[in-house]
């Protein structure tokens, strides 16, 4: 079995091309962490995993593994539509995570505290939902007030990709934007939103591999 607990869309798939799609789950990590250094993590809020079966329902051995999980103190469940769930958690990611970037280095509370970022936020949120049911899983409307609810509950959170991009590491920019926008163009879902921070991120993220890589230029010469 292969499990990947990576956020974002496309991971199940690229495992499944290489080693078979009979050996892929894939599991969905709802909690607040912060990597701090390379042997600290901070936890903001407590949270739980989900468990799934790549492209079919749950198995025996998804139980299996989801009742270890839970009896090393894992909050574990099973899910029998890992794609719809996937979908939900964009939902959230996809307007914090990038806003908080593109806004100037802010964390959640701030975005939530800003009238016209908030509005982007639910403009985005909304664009998620759209795409998802164009693809055929049914994610109610509601789940952007879910969503909501849940993150003014967290109070003023700064998401991974935020910290990653601070700290000069690679952003999950394909997984979490590029990803959902091809298949949002592929079914002819409207995502004006999903398409100007989708090409902000990767400019930025191109930009910042460039200025790494003068960095290191510059350090080797001297």
């Amino acid at each position: 079995m292969l499990l990947t607990m990576q956020n974002g869309l496309g991971n199940e798939e690229f495992l499944a091309e290489h080693f078979g799609a009979e050996r892929v789950l894939g599991a969905i990590c709802f909690i607040c962490l912060s990597r701090t250094s390379r042997t600290k993590i901070e936890r903001y809020d407590y949270g739980h995993m989900m468990l799934g079966e790549y492209g079919r329902a749950s198995q025996p051995r998804t139980h299996a593994v989801a009742a270890e999980l839970t009896r090393g103190g894992v909050q574990c469940t099973v899910l029998e539509n890992l794609a719809l769930e996937r979908w939900r958690k964009l939902v959230c990611n996809v307007p914090f995570n990038g806003l908080s970037i593109l806004a100037g280095g802010i964390d959640t509370a701030a975005i939530l505290q800003d009238k016209d970022l908030r509005r982007t936020t639910l403009g985005l949120m909304d664009e998620v939902i759209e795409t998802a049911n164009k693809c055929g899983y049914p994610l109610e409307r509601a789940a952007a007030a879910q969503e909501m609810r849940r993150t003014e509950k967290i109070g003023a959170y700064r998401p991974s990709t935020l910290l990653d991009w601070e700290a000069g590491r690679p952003l999950e920019i394909e997984p979490i934007w590029g990803e959902p926008l091809r298949r949002a163009i592929t079914v002819g879902a409207d995502v004006p939103r999903l398409e100007v921070i989708y090409a902000l991120l990767k400019s930025l993220g191109e930009t910042g591999r460039e200025k790494k890589s003068a960095s290191k230029i510059a350090s080797h010469s001297s």
